[in-house]
């Protein structure tokens, strides 16, 4: 028994220092736990439910390997849960279950093949085992007291709201970007540091730092370099968030904002990131692609920023059009109602661009491509907009 009672202690550990929010729900179970706050949910549930789960010895390898079947058994369960909300990319690769599971039958089943779907979910799966050994390496409890050296957050939808109204057009969350699976390098004389001082200098509000190493190549030292170079315009650390850790890692970074992504994120986790992010004193973007994203994360409470990414982050095809298609009839009413600020993302390139979705009701907009590869990134904004913003009164 004493196995057990150490099974149990580890999978009940309180949401802000577990590994991943676990999400599943015993579907008997669904409508007393909707009325009960999110930070009940634990992994308990899932122990002590799923009927002829492995039983626990007392020896060291037979509970590491009991650890294994619950574990696995879970991320099915996430699995399912993020299916349910039209969540297409998968968290991690669908491995077969563990030696001698025992569990019920529809979950011996092997899943589908362990290849990627799609770059994104090729993105999701390899940011997953970054962070686990970046989590090895810095613990919750180091970067909780790395908190206190951080430098202090700063008002990311305050310099957003204030760029509209000082300009008249959608405030410019200018990107620092090196490359994208899509187009490659983008800029190969890449000095992260002096493009964000050109972007605060052309009128940006914002900066939208790219954190991802292997894909995009960007890093946590550049958002790091780029505050402490003393740039005023608040930072968007641009990153595939899976884990609440990467969060408080951001924020140790100087960043002001993060990116949660609702391809990726069922509601319960960007419910959970969202409370933390508050506690940090972090803005969260949360991004959409489609209907029912935008439909799930307009039901959130405590949402204040949505991106719509024009780009299908499945076949990375762009259509500026989806802006203001998500923007129509009810949705529209929603967003005025809750004074949420919609940031239009990815395929705007010249001031027809910036107007189009401006008029589909964007306040501001994050633009990368169209700026960072030109010589003089500052010149850039401004060919973007038609006019120079940073004189703009």
């Amino acid at each position: 028994m004493e196995g057990l009672a150490s099974l149990k202690v580890l999978f009940q550990a309180p949401p802000s220092i577990s590994s991943r929010p676990r999400t599943w729900i015993p579907p008997t179970q669904v409508n007393v736990h909707k009325k009960s706050s999110f930070l009940s949910f634990s992994v308990r549930a899932q122990v002590e439910s799923n009927e002829g789960s492995a039983t626990v010895a007392t020896s060291g390898e037979s509970v590491t390997e009991a650890l294994k079947i619950k574990e696995w058994e879970v991320g099915m369960l996430q699995d399912e849960v993020a299916a349910s909300q039209g969540i297409r990319i998968r968290r991690r690769p669908p491995s077969g279950p563990p030696l001698h599971y025992v569990g019920p039958f529809q979950f011996r089943l092997q899943n589908e093949g362990n290849t990627p779907q799609n770059i994104l979910e090729e993105i999701v799966w390899n940011k997953d085992v970054e962070v686990t050994q970046l989590k090895e390496r810095r613990p919750l409890s180091v970067l909780k007291k790395a908190l206190a050296d951080a430098p202090p957050a700063r008002d990311f939808i305050g310099a957003l709201r204030t760029a509209n109204q000082r300009t008249g057009l959608p405030g410019l969350i200018a990107e620092v970007k090196k490359a994208s699976p899509s187009r490659g390098i983008l800029r190969e004389d890449f000095d992260p540091v002096e493009i964000a001082q050109a972007y605060e200098k052309g009128g940006a509000a914002c900066l939208s730092v790219l954190t991802d190493e292997k894909y995009f190549k960007g890093s946590f030292e550049n958002l790091e370099g780029i505050r402490k170079a003393g740039v005023k315009c608040p930072l968007l650390c641009k990153e595939f968030i899976v884990d609440a850790w990467q969060l408080y890692y951001a924020r140790t970074k100087g960043a002001d904002a993060v990116l949660l992504i609702a391809a990726v994120l069922p509601d319960l986790d960007i419910k959970y990131m969202i409370k933390i992010c508050k506690l940090l004193g972090l803005t969260a973007l949360v991004e959409v692609h489609d209907e029912r994203e935008f439909d799930r994360v307009l039901a959130i409470e405590g949402i204040e920023l949505i991106g719509i990414n024009n780009r299908n982050l499945e076949t990375f095809e762009v259509d500026i059009g989806i802006t203001k298609k998500l923007l129509e009839g009810q949705r529209g009413n929603i967003i005025r109602e809750k004074d949420i600020i919609i940031v239009g993302e990815s395929g705007l390139f010249t001031p027809e661009d910036i107007a189009y979705v401006q008029e589909a009701g964007v306040k501001a907009v994050l633009v990368g491509e169209s700026i960072v590869k030109q010589s003089d990134p500052g010149k850039g904004i401004s060919n973007l907009f038609g006019k120079d913003i940073s004189e703009l009164k």
